[in-house]
């Protein structure tokens, strides 16, 4: 990853793990107040459960004269009583001290000469400390397992990112390449014709060729600029555009000796001309990039159909689904930057042309593209 990325990565993990940890201590929180509100309840409800108890047997020994037996206790509870001639003044009937929660009775009501039931526990402190601990436990492994599912949040968040980063990367590479290509060309062209003081044809066709695959270049980067810019469409002859677009490339075929092969019948079609004039010229460049020298390109429009099949390099049949993707490439051997087709696939998509392709390895490609009937 570079700086940015990593810049990206590590702000998502911190602000992930940030609210995810505020949540976590806030729910903890939460849980541990109602469950200290619960065991305060339970202690007291049992402390008085105790004492009403105890004061029901006092109180029944001496109505029916028997012999006190008093209870034993859960363990943890203590209880004391306390006589009348011993009792002291009590501010409140439950409350806390030395650990202890404290729970004073009057119900023996002076049977047996017992004026209170004191019943005593340091149950609520024990059982307190241990819910303190497992919550923090559980919290602790709760965060643990959010740090994992958020590195691993960040990660797939940033998987997308990364190849997009890269494919930009890439595409300013290749897009580097590709211009230097015309414009040494261009410069070293333009050096030639001021040292001999005559411009030869070699040199203005190199200068020539190198001027229209800047130009190439700049419509294909303009294009995916402002794609979504509106344009007026107007009823074209499809003939004339590719015409215009074969002349184009004339010079280019000639240097790499490659003969183009036409037939064409006038047809008719609602586009905009500039974009006519993309679709046809990226189609026609890349069949003269990926063509070896010596080689023949055959274009063919009839009404509703156009087809260009070349000799060139091929495409491998696991990469034919993936030439129309943006930045995606058939094949390395020759230049490019892997917007072409794409472009082409976008313009067809725009105006209802569907596109087919055949390749094969070594052999060449057909592009085949129909249309229903012109569109008015």
């Amino acid at each position: 990853m570079n700086s940015l990325e990593k810049k990206s990565f590590y702000s998502f993990l911190a602000l992930y793990i940030g609210s995810s940890f505020f949540f976590l201590m806030l729910s903890g929180f939460w849980y541990y107040k109602a469950q200290k509100s619960s065991l305060e309840n339970t202690t007291y409800y049992k402390l008085q459960h105790d004492a009403d108890t105890i004061s029901g047997l006092i109180i029944n020994a001496q109505m029916h004269n028997v012999k006190l037996k008093l209870p034993k206790l859960e363990e943890g509870f203590e209880y004391i009583l306390i006589k009348k001639d011993e009792a002291k003044h009590f501010e409140k009937t439950y409350f806390e001290k030395d650990g202890y929660k404290i729970l004073v009775s009057s119900s023996p009501q002076e049977h047996l000469n017992v004026e209170y039931v004191l019943v005593k526990t340091n149950e609520y402190h024990q059982k307190l400390a241990q819910l303190q601990k497992e919550i923090l436990l559980v919290m602790f492994f709760v965060f643990v397992i959010i740090v994992i599912i958020s590195v691993f949040l960040a990660k797939l968040f940033m998987k997308p990112i990364h190849q997009k980063v890269k494919q930009i990367e890439n595409f300013i590479q290749d897009i580097s390449h590709e211009l230097n290509t015309p414009i040494t060309a261009l410069q070293m062209s333009a050096s030639r014709a001021i040292q001999k003081k005559v411009y030869d044809e070699k040199i203005l066709t190199n200068i020539s060729i190198s001027t229209k695959q800047l130009y190439a270049i700049y419509n294909s980067l303009a294009y995916l600029s402002f794609s979504n810019e509106r344009k007026v469409i107007q009823e074209i002859n499809l003939k004339e555009v590719i015409d215009e677009v074969v002349k184009f490339y004339a010079e280019l075929c000639h240097a790499k000796h490659i003969t183009i092969k036409s037939e064409f019948e006038d047809t008719v079609f609602v586009i905009d001309e500039d974009r006519a004039k993309l679709l046809f010229s990226n189609l026609l460049s890349n069949a003269i990039k990926y063509s070896m020298p010596n080689k023949t390109i055959v274009l063919t429009l009839k009404t509703g159909a156009f087809t260009i099949k070349d000799e060139g390099v091929g495409i491998a049949k696991e990469k034919l689904h993936e030439i129309f993707k943006l930045y995606e490439r058939g094949s390395n051997i020759a230049g490019g930057f892997g917007v072409g087709l794409s472009i082409v696939k976008q313009i067809c998509d725009e105006v209802g042309i569907s596109i087919e392709v055949e390749s094969e390895l070594n052999k060449g490609s057909i592009f085949r593209l129909s249309w229903a009937k012109p569109f008015s």
